[in-house]
């Protein structure tokens, strides 16, 4: 939901200015299984290949994850091990998280800027961030 919101909001900024934004998502969590293939054998499905083609032709990027025990999702993150090293170089990217806790919102700074500045992207220097008590505040969505 929050991936969602930050590309809504790019949306309508973009149609402000006269731009054409076209949106695309990709939800890991059916690709789970081709992911972890593609960790262990290299093999890369049909349905995988799309999403990493997708991630290729993007003109930006909204990178969001939940947060379990204090780090990214591990499908996240293998993930974006699995994407050639070089496909996002110059890319600009929105870092977003969620989690059960507000204490858990420094991970987007500890470890994913990191490890996107490893794949040369241009990442934004605010992140999001939302815990349960910020989906019910109204300002969240604007």
């Amino acid at each position: 939901m929050i991936s969602d919101s930050i590309a809504d909001r790019a949306f309508s900024l973009g149609a402000e200015h006269g731009l054409e934004i076209k949106v695309r998502s990709i939800n890991l969590r059916g690709l789970a299984t081709d992911i972890t293939s593609a960790l262990i054998s290299n093999f890369v499905s049909p349905e995988l290949q799309r999403a990493l083609d997708q991630m290729r032709d993007a003109d930006g990027v909204v990178a969001s994850t939940p947060v379990y025990k204090a780090g990214p999702s591990g499908l996240f993150t293998e993930f974006f091990q699995i994407l050639d090293n070089d496909v996002l170089i110059g890319t600009p990217v929105v870092l977003a998280g969620t989690g059960g806790s507000p204490r858990h919102s420094l991970v987007i700074d500890d470890q994913l800027r990191g490890m996107f500045a490893y794949l040369r992207t241009l990442t934004t220097p605010t992140a999001v961030y939302a815990a349960p008590e910020d989906w019910q505040d109204s300002a969240f969505g604007s």
